[in-house]
């Protein structure tokens, strides 16, 4: 049986900052992930938006990690040579009523420390994207787009040459706590000895947890699977900022936005459902939704929407229910000491990625 001092199970954007991190000053690192390559799931299956922190509540982890991610993230993009653009967003108010919850966003992202947010005109709105239909804008500078792929290739490239190892097609299958380490089985029978343990596992995160002993239902720490759905488009050009409608009030996304990627081309999502099983079809049951939504602020007919891709993301916020924080706790007072969680990376994970492997970084030194 192997032993290792830090095992970290989930090879996705989190689990491969927090590996690269820790082999910076730790040795004996090693990631398993049980699909064959990294960044499978979530990490691959998102707008690649780099969030500014507007959203999230005050002195929550999303709040704060966001905000802190951001610039890790573009000062390490800078210096690996990883492809991203600072374009900005737009937040746009369509209507009398939204315009005041504009306002609400603006003075809560300067709570949280994000700079430079300005609330602009419908004119000025006109000046800078002239195809979007607007009474109000919030302009986010900081907001921008990364090639995810490049950065998980850069992170686990990062690990190997501190001596580390992300090891694919080992899947969980059992996890053992006895005297000071933890015994984790995997389905082709191989076993790992870990003195520190890291459920970095995404949608899957949950399971993990409960493997190890955790009730994640008297937790609250039960995953929720929420499917959002993307349409493209390959008429729009010259848009140069993201379009964001003000967020969704059931607080389950941030409504059907515009994105564009690093080559200028345009496409619109995602919605959000919640669903039970993970399968990434589509079909065209919500373009009707999509065309409504996407119509508030520029002209696009139903033939320009074409189905493009799908991701489902990881929420401890079930339907109906108010907003739930990232989970990151050692789970010492739980009787798993050295067994580190990380359960609801939804997003801003992304964005996160970096500040979230510095806080387990200084987690892992207090116990």
């Amino acid at each position: 049986m192997e032993k290792v001092n830090v095992l970290i199970i989930g090879a996705g954007v989190v689990g491969l900052s927090i590996a690269k991190e820790l082999t910076e000053t730790v040795e004996d690192v090693v990631v398993v992930e049980k699909e064959k390559f990294f960044g499978q799931h979530t990490s691959s299956r998102n707008s690649e938006v780099l969030h500014s922190g507007i959203y999230y509540p005050q002195n929550t982890l999303k709040a704060k990690l966001c905000v802190e991610g951001l610039n890790l993230l573009y000062n390490y993009a800078d210096e690996n040579n990883i492809p991203y653009q600072n374009c900005g967003k737009l937040v746009v108010a369509t209507s009398c009523e939204e315009t005041s919850e504009l306002y609400k966003l603006k003075e809560n992202g300067e709570k949280n420390g994000v700079k430079d947010l300005q609330i602009i005109s419908e004119d000025e709105i006109k000046k800078i994207e002239p195809a979007i239909r607007a009474q109000k804008a919030l302009k986010v500078s900081s907001t921008g787009i990364i090639d995810s792929h490049k950065l998980m290739e850069s992170l686990e490239a990062k690990i190997e040459e501190n001596d580390g190892f992300v090891i694919y097609d080992m899947e969980v299958e059992s996890i053992l706590r006895k005297d000071e380490y933890y015994i984790v089985t995997f389905s082709n029978g191989e076993k790992i000895q870990a003195n520190v343990l890291i459920n970095s596992a995404g949608l899957y995160s949950d399971k993990i947890a409960a493997l190890v002993g955790i009730d994640i239902e008297k937790n609250r720490l039960k995953l929720h699977w929420c499917k959002g759905e993307y349409y493209k488009n390959n008429h729009i050009k010259g848009i140069n900022r993201l379009v964001y409608p003000l967020p969704d009030p059931s607080g389950i996304f941030l409504g059907i936005h515009l994105t564009i990627n690093l080559n200028g081309e345009v496409r619109f999502g995602p919605n959000a459902y919640y669903v039970d099983d993970l399968n990434y079809k589509m079909d065209e049951k919500y373009k009707n939704d999509f065309l409504e939504a996407i119509n508030r602020y520029i002209n696009i007919e139903e033939d320009d929407l074409h189905l493009d891709d799908s991701g489902i993301r990881a929420k401890l916020q079930n339907a109906g229910e108010p907003f739930r924080d990232f989970y990151i706790r050692e789970e010492l007072e739980k009787g798993f000491p050295n067994f580190i969680n990380l359960i609801g990376i939804e997003s801003p994970g992304l964005t996160s990625c970096l500040a979230i492997a510095n806080y387990v970084k200084n987690i892992i030194k207090g116990v």
